[in-house]
C-alpha cells in the first residue's frame, strides 16, 4: 500500500474519550473545521501562532480509551441538552462522533483481569499503534482527560525505567499495582512513539522512569491538570498584588461542581491532588505562604456547570486591611476542550521538530505545570509566544 501520509494528519487518543471534555473537544474540531463554529477559546487560533505552522482542524483524527459505554452521539444530546454546545451540532458533526466512537477502545480496569501491567501497557500501545497505522498518521498525541485518581501514598520506587519494567511484568493486578493507570496510560503511549498530554492532576508522567523514556523514545510530554477556570483567575490577579507590594494574608476558595467531575471529586481520596494543584500557584508567585485553603463541593444539580468562590485578606499601607472576593461561574468541558484542542496541535508540531522531554513552555495551559514555578499568566504566556515562534522556524 502506498504510504499517504502528510506531516500534519495527527490522532488525538483521547483517555476518558466518552467524558464531556473529549466529547465537547470532538465536536468542536469538527464544527471548526467545517466553519459551523467559532474558534472562540482557542489559544492556537490567536495571530500570535499563525506561524507556527500547526496542524490544522481537519487534520485531526480521534480515537481513545474508555470504559464507559455511553456512545459519543448520546452523549453529545446530553450536552446539547445541558446547553453545553449548540442543540443543532451534534447533528451537524453526527459522521464525526461516529467515526470517533468507533475507534475508543476498552481502557483499564477493563482489561486487567489477571493480566501483569507490562501485558495491559502493551495492549494500550497495541491500541494506539493500530490506530496510527490505519489512518496513517505522522504522529499521535494522547491526552488524558480521565477522572482525577487518588493521590498515591508514594511514588513508585524505581526510579529507572529498567527497574521499572522490571517490576511492571513481575506484578499481576491485584490492587498493589505498581503504576496508577494515569502513568500507566503514559507508559503505553511513550512506548508506542506517542507525546502525552496530562490535563488531570493524577501522577501520569510525572515519574523519572517515564522522563527517561520519553527521552529514549525522543518525545515531548506536558502537564498537568488544565487551567480553566478559578486558577486562571489567580494566576492573573496574584502578579497585581505581588507588583504592587501588597502582602497577602489570606487566600481560601470554595468550588461547587456538578456533573461526573463533581461526583468524582465528592471522594476525599480524589480531591487531594486537586486542591493540592489549585495552590499551587499562590506561595510560588508570592514567595511566602499565605493562609487558607480550597474546598471543593458536589452538587448535583449544576450538572456540567460549576462556581468559583474566593475570599482574598490582604494589607496595605500602614498596615491597612482591605480584602477582595470573586465569583466565577463556567461550563468547564467548553473551557476545557479548546485548550485540549490546542495541546494536540502544539504537541503534534513539538514532536515533529524534535522536542524530547517535558515541554515547560506549555506552563500557560496548566495549573501544576512541569519543570517551572512560573504562575503568572502574562510571563507564561510570554514563554508559549516564543515556544510557538520557535516552531515555525524549524522545518
Amino acid at each position: 500500500m502506498t504510504n499517504t501520509r502528510t506531516p500534519y494528519r495527527t490522532g488525538v487518543w483521547l483517555v476518558g474519550a466518552r467524558g464531556s471534555v473529549a466529547t465537547t473537544a470532538i465536536m468542536g474540531a469538527a464544527g471548526v473545521r467545517d466553519r459551523i463554529t467559532p474558534t472562540t477559546g482557542c489559544v492556537t487560533e490567536s495571530p500570535d501562532f499563525a506561524a507556527a505552522a500547526l496542524p490544522a482542524f481537519g487534520d485531526l483524527v480521534f480515537g481513545g480509551h474508555d470504559v464507559a459505554e455511553t456512545s459519543l452521539p448520546k452523549r453529545a444530546e446530553q450536552l446539547a441538552h445541558a446547553g453545553v454546545v449548540p442543540r443543532q451540532l451534534p447533528d451537524l458533526v453526527q459522521d464525526d462522533l461516529t467515526a470517533a466512537d468507533a475507534e475508543i477502545c476498552p481502557g483499564t480496569p477493563a482489561i486487567e483481569a489477571d493480566r501483569s501491567q507490562r501485558e495491559i501497557a502493551t495492549i494500550l500501545a497495541r491500541d494506539l499503534r493500530s490506530f496510527r497505522e490505519r489512518h496513517e498518521l505522522a504522529r499521535v498525541v494522547v491526552i488524558n482527560v480521565s477522572s482525577t485518581e487518588p493521590q498515591p501514598d508514594s511514588r513508585p520506587e524505581h526510579a529507572e525505567l529498567s527497574a521499572l519494567e522490571q517490576a511492571l511484568g513481575d506484578t499481576v493486578t491485584n490492587g498493589q499495582n505498581i503504576l496508577p493507570a494515569s502513568s500507566l496510560y503514559a507508559y503505553a503511549a511513550l512506548q508506542a512513539g506517542c507525546s502525552y498530554v496530562d490535563f488531570t492532576p493524577s501522577l501520569g508522567a510525572r515519574l523519572p522512569a517515564l522522563d527517561e523514556l520519553a527521552r529514549r523514545q525522543r518525545l515531548p510530554y506536558a502537564g498537568s491538570d488544565g487551567k480553566t477556570g478559578e486558577t486562571l483567575v489567580k494566576s492573573a490577579l496574584l502578579p497585581m498584588f505581588a507588583a504592587r507590594q501588597l502582602r497577602v494574608l489570606s487566600w481560601s476558595g470554595t468550588n461547587l461542581l456538578g456533573g461526573g467531575d463533581g461526583e468524582n471529586l465528592a471522594d476525599p481520596t480524589n480531591v487531594t491532588s486537586k486542591t493540592a494543584s489549585k495552590q499551587r500557584a499562590i506561595g510560588e508567585s508570592l514567595g511566602y505562604p499565605v493562609d487558607g485553603d480550597v474546598h471543593i463541593d458536589y452538587v448535583p444539580d449544576l450538572g456540567e456547570w460549576k462556581t468559583a468562590w474566593d475570599h482574598i485578606s490582604f494589607e496595605g499601607f500602614l498596615g491597612a486591611r482591605m480584602s477582595m472576593q470573586f465569583t466565577w461561574q463556567g461550563c468547564d468541558s467548553s473551557l476545557a476542550a479548546p485548550l485540549v484542542l490546542d495541546l494536540a496541535r502544539l504537541l503534534a508540531r513539538a514532536h515533529e521538530t524534535g522536542h524530547t522531554g517535558a515541554v515547560e513552555d506549555l506552563a500557560f495551559f496548566f495549573k501544576d505545570p512541569l519543570g517551572v514555578e512560573e504562575h503568572r499568566l502574562i510571563p507564561q504566556y510570554e514563554m508559549l509566544r516564543s515556544f510557538a515562534n520557535s516552531l515555525g522556524r524549524t522545518r
